[in-house]
């Protein structure tokens, strides 16, 4: 598709021509399975990795595989949320005097007298309250202001009590988290480490320098699946490219060493089209064969005896992009110990086109007042998607959708909806 007109149009004209074949209607039709369903299937079939213990310096991304328990009470000890005076009773007030951030034995007050004391510091038992230092007037010795009962004093097990969860299993590891963690006196936590995503692309008529030409194709493909795949939460190792070679496939499949392996270019059902035929030399069960969406309703899903998965993504780069974030991302949320979330509803004020029997995903941008799409959306288009916020999920239907689903173009952000 290399024109700007809307694709959903052109593919409803293809259908009403395949309906009058039913040989090939059969043959379009009786594999593909919903864009949704094809989200869930894929995400079932992802195996949550086995959870090991790391660093906090090297759990940042990784998914909690254990709730997150304090082993101490925070704060251990009542202290000041200030920096101030720590008073007992009434004002005025006789400062006997001051408490550090390292004092391990405050002083003991007595009725009317008071300490200075810094932020962090163990407030005296007998303290009533703690008066910031710009709320005090000191003469001497002698201490006047406000001395509010409980005031600015952060009270033992405020945060959390020992032995409190206060993080299931699930959550994705962050700053804060590791923050909280090193809080209650972890060191290390126990998560489910990164999946590995191999890339195989695949096509005689791939270049990989300069522009395309006649006979010649710049691959769009490879430079954008390692970004993608560390966006996901997975490693990638460095893209693969082989020639049209069924033997060549077939070899690198069974010799690829990752959790998950991205076929580009061979998903279709054409005489380069080797992917379908390797899977079944290696004994893989077909999961996935074709998804009703537009693009990228060739992709595939298949897993290996071995329990690796296999996804086939369409050679066309905004198809191939779609695969993807509908298979891939899918799988590496449940290899990462992550649930598949669901997908907020917005506006499209201008109405889209929608497919009899596919899901159309349509680049737009948000607006305070909705989506708007951005144009550019074929199948072998960057176009659209490069300019884009996220991507429409425009479910089949007879005529326009107002409102559809978004789904975030970046596979690492955080969906839209709870």
């Amino acid at each position: 598709m290399t024109t700007d007109h809307d694709p959903a149009l052109q593919e409803v004209g293809e259908d009403r021509a395949a309906a009058s074949d039913p040989g090939r209607l059969l043959r379009a039709r009786r594999a593909e399975v919903s864009w949704d369903f094809a989200r869930q299937v894929a995400h079932a079939a992802g195996t949550p990795l086995g959870a090991v213990s790391r660093s906090l310096s090297d759990a940042d991304g990784l998914t909690l595989a254990a709730p997150l328990v304090s082993t101490v009470a925070v704060p251990p000890v009542d202290r000041s949320a200030m920096d101030g005076f720590a008073v007992r009773g009434t004002g005025p007030w006789r400062v006997v005097g001051q408490v550090g951030i390292g004092c391990a034995d405050p002083v003991r007050l007595e009725e009317g007298e008071a300490c200075g004391i810094v932020t962090g510091a163990a407030v005296p038992a007998d303290a009533t309250s703690v008066m910031r230092s710009e709320d005090s007037v000191l003469l001497g010795d002698r201490l006047d202001g406000p001395g509010e009962e409980g005031k600015h004093i952060r009270r033992a097990g405020e945060e959390c009590k020992a032995g409190e969860q206060l993080l299931p299993a699930g959550v994705t590891v962050d700053p804060a988290v590791l923050g909280l963690a090193a809080t209650v006196g972890l060191n290390r936590l126990t998560v489910i480490p990164k999946p590995r995503v191999a890339a195989l692309v695949t096509g005689d008529e791939l270049v990989h320098r300069g522009p395309s030409g006649p006979g010649r194709v710049r691959d769009a493909i490879g430079p954008m699946l390692p970004g993608l795949i560390t966006r996901a939460g997975a490693v990638p190792a460095p893209v693969r490219h082989l020639p049209d070679s069924g033997a060549d496939l077939i070899n690198a499949l069974d010799t690829t060493d990752a959790e998950l392996i991205l076929v580009s270019g061979s998903s279709a059902s054409g005489p380069a089209d080797h992917l379908r035929p390797a899977l079944s030399a290696l004994g893989a069960e077909l999961i996935v064969d074709g998804v009703a969406c537009r693009p990228g309703h060739p992709q595939a899903l298949a897993q290996l005896p071995d329990g690796r998965l296999v996804i086939g993504l369409p050679g066309n780069p905004f198809a191939a992009l779609v695969a993807f974030l509908t298979l891939g991302v899918s799988a590496l949320l449940r290899m990462r110990g992550l649930p598949l979330p669901s997908l907020t509803l917005t506006p499209i004020p201008g109405g889209l086109q929608c497919h009899p029997r596919s899901t159309r995903l349509v680049p737009v941008r948000l607006e305070p007042y909705g989506a708007v799409p951005v144009g550019h959306g074929g199948s072998a288009m960057l176009r659209g998607p490069a300019a884009a916020d996220a991507l429409a999920v425009v479910d089949p239907g007879p005529a326009e959708a107002i409102a559809a689903r978004l789904l975030p173009l970046d596979p690492g952000a955080r969906p839209w909806a709870v």
